[in-house]
């Protein structure tokens, strides 16, 4: 099962779209926004595309209630988990949060497959390993709208994930 991993979006509706439309295009079949997602509208043109949206909140909150809203008039197609979710996708354990320290914090539990957090606007995807005697897929989408990225100027990128052979690509929206 391929997954579109996508962060702080902060608002900007045609980044997350066309990240979004690329992963579809590559047989994804679910999308994880990690955080800064802001507000409802940002999403609306997301929707449209058909693929499960699982969001968790940033630091920079939004209209958390018209989230909430816009999850129970699309059941099935976007929920908004709060702060932090745990999921099961293509037989993976999933742990999504914003923040980087708590997701390198449970990624070092060994009770997950994959985590995936946001917040810093610096794409990674890297093998961490943990208390269990194994390693678990930590992975940042950096920022799908180009925002404060440093070290590759400020370019969006996200995630095309792989479930079924545990690979984690980061890719870089088109400029422009």
């Amino acid at each position: 099962m391929k997954i579109c991993i996508v962060s702080d979006s902060h608002d900007r509706s045609d980044a997350l779209v066309h990240a979004i439309t690329a992963a579809k295009d590559e047989g994804a079949q679910a999308v994880l926004h990690c955080g800064d997602l802001i507000g409802a509208n940002t999403l609306r043109a997301s929707l449209k595309l058909g693929l499960p949206i699982h969001a968790v909140h940033g630091n920079n909150l939004g209209d958390i209630s018209a989230l909430y809203r816009m999850m129970i008039k699309t059941p099935g197609i976007f929920t908004y988990h709060g702060a932090e979710a745990e999921l099961e996708l293509g037989g993976r354990k999933i742990f999504i949060t914003h923040m980087p320290n708590q997701g390198h914090a449970f990624a070092c539990t060994g009770d997950y497959d994959l985590v995936c957090h946001g917040h810093s606007h610096t794409a990674h995807a890297g093998l961490q390993r943990h208390i269990k005697d194994g390693e678990c897929w930590l992975v940042n989408p950096g920022s799908v709208a180009g925002i404060d990225a440093p070290g590759i100027d400020a370019i969006p990128t996200w995630i095309l994930g792989d479930l079924s052979n545990m690979s984690f690509e980061i890719r870089r929206l088109p400029e422009g």
